[in-house]
């Protein structure tokens, strides 16, 4: 089942997500089952060449004859908040002194702001899931280890596709599923460091 998955049913967002914790930026769910998130960046196929598009195809499934774990794959489409965009725009038209860029940056945040009007700007995201099962509870830093070598592997076929990975921190995996459970709210309040240490301590 994915670990991003909504329930219909009327629950608890914490009932939902069942998580006990993240440390390290490795998500500690119950029954000793830990997972950690690479984020991916992206490539057009489309633009590459047949016999590009070829090889990729080669090289991708030679990439997944070689894992020794099993993968979950995320596509996350957010909105972007643009807002926050047109922020840094009229900050630097404050600072600018030729008339003619800040008449350039008004027009331009003007554009903008009568694009959004009508449209939703939005952005995909691509995660790979790395996880680890344990039957009985292990030394956590042995488990960091396991996962640390697994996601390695999984970065370094990603690596051979032209696709970058990221390990997501502790903050950005609590981020990531506020945002997904809470998407108005982690508008109008982000998630701090310190919001993150009263998460983690009300998981636990």
């Amino acid at each position: 089942m994915s670990i991003f998955r909504k329930s219909n049913s009327k629950v608890s967002s914490r009932s939902q997500i069942a998580i006990k914790g993240v440390q390290d930026g490795i998500l500690i769910l119950p029954g000793n089952r830990y997972r950690m998130i690479l984020q991916v960046s992206s490539l057009n196929f489309e633009l590459k060449s047949e016999a590009e598009q070829d090889a990729l195809i080669d090289t991708y499934q030679n990439f997944l004859n070689s894992l020794a774990c099993p993968l979950q794959i995320i596509i996350r489409v957010r909105e972007m908040d643009m807002d926050k965009y047109l922020e840094e725009f009229r900050l630097k038209i404050d600072g600018e002194k030729e008339k003619v860029y800040r008449h350039q940056v008004k027009n331009y945040i003007e554009f903008v702001q009568g694009l959004i009007t009508k449209n939703k700007i939005l952005a995909r995201h691509f995660y790979v899931v790395v996880p680890f099962s344990a039957k009985e509870r292990q030394d956590f830093e042995m488990i960091k280890e396991q996962l640390l070598l697994n996601s390695d592997i999984v970065a370094k076929g990603l690596a051979r596709l032209g696709v970058h990975t990221y390990q997501l921190n502790s903050l950005e995996v609590l981020d990531l599923f506020y945002t997904f459970y809470s998407p108005h709210s982690a508008k109008n309040q982000p998630i701090t460091e310190q919001t993150m240490q009263l998460l983690k301590e009300s998981y636990l």
